[in-house]
Order: structure tokens, then C-alpha cells, then sequence
């Protein structure tokens, strides 16, 4: 019966013991386009530490490294503008999966941006403007080509960069050439209205909703962050200033899991923080070239994607003392008494 008493401690605190010992933590991370080396980077999304090579350099085909989104699948989406393609990868390892969309595939040319809309549909721009100023729908499943979501040149769309659904479900592209973010239909792809209008050659680039209902537009060429009314579309402010930190070639802004705002400056050829709430510059969250980026541009957040093993063997060893210290003191009192 004691010896059984002693198991009944002892297990528990051996599993307690071996925990601390294996036991790992999840980090979420930063994805980055290297659009000069055709890769995709790994950074740790609480230090901007070089964490890999998550996509390498070429992997499935890749060539022009733009648009970047997480799958419902959980898998990443790559646009390979070069070569006029989209391509996926394991979202968890980076290994490659499969051509996803081929490239020319219902008249694909140059895709830059894409996002998955509320129908589980991938949206894609496609932005050549010889042939295409175009928003494309595949099949999220398969990646078939649907249709034509957007028009060439509906509603003046000229040289299509960003797109976003905004929370009416309403699909909405920044117009480069024309300085403007139009908006349409996201059950028709119908134009609805010009939503918002940036300044004279600016040339709107990635957007953004942010977590207050407002949209957030990166202007390429005027190096700063817009932010309008998500809901009207009225300008509120400058939210990041022209060149604020050193910001240069803003690609698209995104609001990290601290509610900090991260763009990537394809220019300066890194990512800067801002604060979520003011814009005012927080620092620079991944510097110039660090782990051979070349060429900074779209971005991704995700969850759980490094296991690093926890630094708690010191306390697994002072645990796993105390039971065999435990086991010591009730085998003399076991033979003391018998």
C-alpha cells in the first residue's frame, strides 16, 4: 500500500519532470517577399529576428515574389509575377505544394496582389496593362479558373494593385494609375462607386481594414499610409507621414497580433513598426538585407509556425531531484517501520 501511495506521487511528478524537459512553445511569425531572390523569409513576429528560409529561392517555380496570403487550408498563396502564376506551400514547413494557378490561366498576366473572399474564392489582380486591368476568381479549392470577377478597366480601374473585402463584402481595388480605390460587388463584381481618392501620383498600392472599420491604403510613390472612413470612404488623415522611419516604396501595411502596424518598404527593403492606434514609428522591425531579404514586399502573419524547445531543463532536473529524493525518504521510512 505505501509503495503504492509512493507511485501515486512520484508519476506525476516524473510527467511534471519530462514536460519541463520537451515541453515546446509555438511563435507566431512574420512572413516577407524577397521579391529580388524569388523566396520568401521567416521572422520571429516578437523581435524580427531572421528565423529561415521558409520559401527558397526559386521553389516550385517561384519568380517575382508579390502577393502573399494563408489559405482557409492554412496553406500560403504565393503570386509569381514573372512568370504570371500562383503557387502553394505548406504552411507550416514552406515546402512547395502544387502550381495552384497556371500561369495565363484565364488570361492571368503579371498577378500581383490576392485574397480569399467570403466565399472561400481566390480573387487575384491582374495588372498588366497591355492586355489585363483585371480582378480574376479561382476556384479555392482547386484553383480552376471561374471568371473574369472584374472587368478590364471597370469603373476606370487602371494598373489594379491592392484588393481587400472590406465587412459590407464588398471587393475593393487600388487603382494606381488613377490615384483612386474603387469599389465593387462582392457577389457581382458590378462597379459600385470611386470609395476613396488619393492625392495626385500617389499611386495607391497594398490595403488594409483595420480593427476600427477603417481602411488603410499604402501610397507607393508619396511614401505614406492613408487612412479613410471604411464605412464612407471620407478621408481622415495621414496616418503615417511620408518617409516617417525612414519609410520608402510602402507595399502594403498590416496589422500584426499586437495591434502594431507593420509595412514593408520595398525601397529602404525592410519592414518598419508603427503604432497601431497613433502612427507614430515605433523602430525598424527587420533592417535592410537581414537574412539576405533583397527587395521587400507583401507580408503575412502566422500562428504557431516555429517550435522552439523551452528553456526549462533546469527546472525539469529540479523536479525530476525532487521525486528521486522523495523516493529515497520513503524507502527508509518503509524499512524503519517494517
Amino acid at each position: 500500500m505505501r509503495f503504492f501511495n509512493f507511485c501515486q506521487i512520484s508519476l506525476p511528478l516524473i510527467g511534471f519532470a519530462l514536460l519541463g524537459w520537451i515541453a515546446p512553445r509555438a511563435n507566431a511569425a512574420v512572413l516577407v517577399g524577397s521579391f529580388n531572390n524569388n523566396s520568401i523569409l521567416r521572422y520571429d513576429e516578437k523581435t524580427g529576428e531572421f528565423i529561415d528560409d521558409f520559401v527558397s529561392s526559386g521553389s516550385g517555380g517561384l519568380k517575382g515574389t508579390t502577393g502573399l496570403t494563408i489559405g482557409p487550408d492554412n496553406n500560403l498563396y504565393v503570386s509569381s509575377i514573372l512568370n504570371g502564376s500562383i503557387q502553394r506551400y505548406d504552411g507550416k514547413t514552406g515546402n512547395f505544394i502544387s502550381t495552384f494557378v497556371p500561369s495565363g490561366s484565364g488570361g492571368l498576366d503579371a498577378p500581383e496582389n490576392l485574397v480569399f473572399g467570403p466565399d472561400g474564392n481566390l480573387y487575384v489582380t491582374s495588372i498588366n496593362s497591355r492586355t489585363s486591368n483585371s480582378v480574376l476568381r479561382y476556384n479555392g479549392q482547386t484553383g480552376a479558373f471561374i471568371d473574369t470577377f472584374v472587368p478590364s478597366s471597370s469603373g476606370g480601374l487602371t494598373s489594379p494593385f491592392g484588393l481587400s473585402f472590406g465587412s459590407d463584402n464588398n471587393l475593393y481595388v487600388s487603382s494606381s494609375l488613377t490615384d483612386n480605390i474603387l469599389r465593387y460587388n462582392g457577389q457581382t463584381g458590378a462597379f459600385i462607386d470611386t470609395f476613396a481618392t488619393e492625392a495626385k501620383s500617389s499611386e495607391p498600392a497594398g490595403l488594409t481594414f483595420g480593427a476600427d472599420g477603417n481602411l488603410y491604403v499604402a501610397n507607393f510613390v508619396s511614401n505614406n499610409i492613408s487612412r479613410f472612413n471604411g464605412k464612407t470612404g471620407a478621408f481622415i488623415d495621414t496616418f503615417i507621414p511620408a518617409g516617417s522611419g525612414g519609410l520608402n516604396g510602402p507595399v502594403k501595411p498590416i496589422f500584426g497580433n499586437n495591434g502594431n502596424l507593420y509595412v514593408s518598404g520595398l525601397n529602404s527593403n525592410n519592414v518598419l513598426r508603427y503604432d497601431g492606434k497613433t502612427g507614430a514609428f515605433i523602430d525598424t522591425f527587420i533592417p535592410a538585407g537581414r537574412g539576405g531579404l533583397n527587395g521587400a514586399g507583401f507580408l503575412a502573419f502566422t500562428e504557431d509556425s516555429t517550435v522552439i524547445p523551452e528553456p526549462r531543463m533546469g527546472l525539469a532536473v529540479l523536479a525530476l531531484g525532487a521525486v528521486l529524493g522523495a523516493s529515497k525518504v520513503l524507502r527508509r521510512k518503509q524499512k524503519a517501520t517494517s
